[in-house]
């Protein structure tokens, strides 16, 4: 399910495909937002922005999950379950630290 807040207030039934497309844009018009992560050193950051990071986790998370359950006989088939492994452990290992970070 997809809910678009800027176009719509509905969800959508859509395809896991479509999902992660519409997540890495989404992902990617917050990372570029000046409003959410500032990039001069003298704009704070906003109250809500550990709330926001949390959120894009557990969007990406998602992500993950779908392609360990229904795509991880590809990954072993051309030998990348190493490298899918080791760039999960690196986000885990990111969220754990922004979590820490947080308390």
């Amino acid at each position: 399910l997809w809910a678009d807040r800027d176009e719509t207030k509905s969800l959508r039934h859509i395809s896991a495909g479509a999902y992660i497309d519409f997540l890495m844009a989404w992902v990617s018009a917050q990372l570029n937002n000046e409003l959410i992560f500032p990039t001069r050193p003298e704009v704070p950051f906003p109250s809500k922005f550990i709330k926001i990071v949390k959120i894009i986790a557990k969007r990406l998370f998602r992500v993950y999950a779908h392609i360990y359950h229904s795509h991880f006989h590809h990954l072993m088939s051309l030998e990348l379950e190493c490298h899918f492994n080791t760039s999960f452990k690196h986000f885990i290992f990111f969220c754990r630290q922004v979590c820490a970070d947080c308390d």
